[in-house]
């Protein structure tokens, strides 16, 4: 967001060619203009940089077992309750 902000202020307003009016550039010529990469490419080559790393991990690590789907265990239904009695209050 601060990005575009100072990439608007750079290159400044673009005259609309059906209407004649001025407007602020829009992000994709934003990033056209300043040749800067796609941040959903680069978020997307992140995760996948991440996903191999995990995936050369050992098959008793949490983190691989998370990342190929089988988890272990069951959690409880419903939301969770506090109970008078479960919680412990120490008067003086």
């Amino acid at each position: 967001m601060f990005d575009n902000r100072v990439l608007r202020r750079a290159f400044g307003s673009k005259r609309d060619e059906v209407t004649g009016e001025w407007r602020r550039l829009h992000n994709e010529e934003l990033r056209d203009h300043s040749s800067l990469p796609n941040i959903v490419g680069v978020v997307k080559s992140g995760r996948m940089r991440w996903a191999e790393h995990v995936a050369r991990m050992g098959e008793g690590r949490d983190v691989h077992r998370i990342l190929v789907g089988k988890p272990e265990g069951k959690r409880p239904l419903g939301r969770l309750t506090t109970q008078m009695n479960t919680v412990k209050c120490t008067s003086t």
